[in-house]
């Protein structure tokens, strides 16, 4: 596995991260807005990325920033929110054609900055904040959005699990916000959150391609200038010294009903670790062998040896420090599967799994990682699970620690889960509905 680069600059009080890579003939920039969650803000940082994506100042339609999308050579952009542990972070996502192969066209990356650029500091607004019309037809949309949730029934009961698991902490908030709020948003009030959001977010700027670092910092400087704001941002501790976890589980069983046909059954465990703590690499090789790939402890004795579920999988929540099992089962086997899934867990407290185990699912880890470094997007999600952690951890180290990992160590970070929360969404007596 050949080592990343990266570059970490301060440029106009922004964190530059620039990654050298001959692999691609595009250039790809992203920006990462994080903030804590907050319930009182949630549902504006929803509807934020949701608005901004339908046009800038210049550029005030969907249609005027698609033609400039096209000119740019076919370049694509897009926006998203996301939950990493009790942070929310908004991406936004650029990639275009590099310069370097385009004859006679040098002003490309300083063009698809620029729209990058106003496409966050240079939004459609007016007196009355975000135009008006663009404003009422995406907070439909997001309205739509979160009405539509409970149809995708596992989504569903792993939102209401980490609603039971961890109610009263950041992490149960919803990363679509919620109704009651939605409609009391105004475009005046999400411009105001909106100047909030740009002036005092971490934003971290991701710069990856076969572009060189003089040019990638020039250009930054000279579009980004605008943006040098003199208030004090968040700095990266600010956001890290918040509590991850908490240490008095007493494990609870939630069960609901619904017009379903299969039932979803998921459990939630706090693993008590963390990206980047010494003990996360057993944790993730841990994670392989109980539920993580098809040759797991979950799938073959609960899906395959007992026929008791659709699916059994687990995964782990890295920066918050959770683990889910996902299953999907008929409704009578409830009691079989989860004690069957229990009994998974206990035997990998226990020490209950091979050598051959443990070299297939550090494999496996292995090839996964490799994949994500395949892709722009992968490789700087990677590296900003780092900003996150507040830890620096090369692919190469990480590998290294990985395949280091002893059966020992898989025991000792499994005897430090607890299980936290059952939860069944089951069919209603008499129900036959999908």
């Amino acid at each position: 596995m050949q080592e990343i680069q990266e570059n970490i600059k301060d440029i106009n009080g922004f964190n530059v991260h620039y990654i050298p890579n001959q692999k691609y003939k595009t250039l790809t920039v992203v920006l990462k807005l994080r903030a804590p969650l907050d319930r009182d803000t949630i549902t504006k940082r929803a509807l934020l990325p949701y608005v901004l994506k339908q046009g800038t100042k210049q550029y005030p339609s969907k249609q005027e920033l698609q033609i400039k999308l096209d000119d740019l050579y076919g370049a694509s952009l897009s926006i998203d929110g996301a939950k990493k542990g009790e942070n929310h972070i908004i991406s936004v996502r650029l990639d275009i054609a590099n310069q370097k192969f385009l004859a006679g066209d040098s002003s490309v990356f300083e063009e698809g900055l620029q729209l990058l650029y106003d496409v966050l500091f240079n939004p459609n607004v007016d007196d009355q904040g975000f135009n008006k019309s663009i404003f009422t037809r995406e907070k439909e949309t997001l309205k739509q959005k979160n009405l539509s949730l409970k149809d995708d029934k596992m989504s569903y009961a792993n939102l209401r699990l980490i609603d039971e698991m961890c109610k009263g902490e950041p992490y149960a908030i919803h990363v679509h916000g919620y109704l009651d709020d939605l409609e009391k948003i105004t475009p005046v009030s999400l411009f105001s959150y909106y100047q909030q959001v740009v002036a005092n977010d971490q934003i971290d700027i991701y710069v990856q391609g076969d572009l060189s670092e003089e040019n990638m910092e020039k250009t930054i400087k000279k579009v980004f200038q605008q943006a040098n704001k003199n208030q004090p941002r968040l700095k990266h501790k600010d956001l890290n010294e918040r509590h991850v976890s908490k240490t008095d589980v007493i494990p609870k069983e939630i069960v609901e009903t619904d017009k379903v046909q299969q039932a979803k059954l998921h459990i939630g465990y706090r693993t008590n670790v963390t990206f980047g703590e010494p003990a996360y690499y057993a944790l993730h090789v841990l994670n392989g062998i109980f539920g993580g790939f098809p040759s797991s402890k979950l799938f073959i004795n609960v899906r395959e040896k007992n026929s008791l579920a659709y699916y059994a999988a687990s995964r782990m929540e890295s920066h918050k420090g959770l683990l889910f099992v996902f299953s999907g089962i008929a409704p009578e086997d409830f009691e079989k599967a989860r004690d069957i899934i229990k009994k998974q867990m206990e035997a990998m407290k226990q020490g209950d799994f091979t050598s051959q185990n443990i070299a297939e699912a550090k494999a496996v880890i292995t090839n996964q990682l490799l994949e994500t470094f395949d892709s722009p997007q992968g490789t700087i999600e990677f590296l900003y699970q780092q900003v996150l952690a507040n830890k620096k951890i090369t692919p190469l180290h990480f590998v290294e620690q990985l395949n280091k990992v002893t059966k020992e160590e898989i025991v000792a970070v499994a005897k430090r889960l607890q299980e936290d929360t059952t939860y069944l969404l089951t069919a209603e007596k008499g129900d036959s509905h999908e």
